[in-house]
């Protein structure tokens, strides 16, 4: 419990003391997230060093995919925009999102049954509660920053 306590304020000072720019931010943000999931899985040092090029390859073509599916959205969006769009041009983009969307979940599966080897299943299903845990409070503090 103390240890989380600790990680959290770290967590929070560092995010309050951003004044790097956004690829700075981006990096710093990746290593509190390794760092809060290495102490939430409480991985040994083999399952780590079998985990993290796994967990990274996953995690970067997850944000490939995710960035392919919002330019695909956003490209085609101006204000008004959705409004012009011709029934079969409508179509077509939700083919598209499908298509990511599918990708997505079939990269996911891959990746956990790729863990499967290595971790075991409670911490896989940790995981998940980690990575989720970890986005919820980068938000909060995100919304958080803006008030102030």
């Amino acid at each position: 419990m103390k240890t989380k306590i600790i990680t959290l304020l770290i967590l929070l000072v560092t995010f309050n003391s951003f004044s790097q720019g956004f690829k700075g931010k981006k990096d710093k943000v990746k290593s509190l997230k390794i760092a809060y999931i290495t102490e939430e899985l409480n991985l040994t040092t083999e399952e780590a060093q079998r985990f993290w090029p796994i967990y990274n390859a996953f995690d970067d073509k997850q944000a490939e995919l995710r960035h392919e599916k919002m330019r695909a959205i956003l490209d085609r969006f101006e204000p008004g925009s959705v409004e012009k769009l011709s029934e079969k041009e409508a179509s077509g983009l939700l083919v598209q999102m499908e298509a990511i969307e599918e990708s997505l979940f079939a990269l996911r599966k891959k990746f956990i049954k790729d863990l499967q080897g290595i971790l075991p299943a409670r911490k896989i299903i940790k995981l998940k509660k980690a990575e989720d845990d970890f986005n919820r409070q980068l938000l909060k503090q995100m919304r958080d920053k803006r008030r102030d």
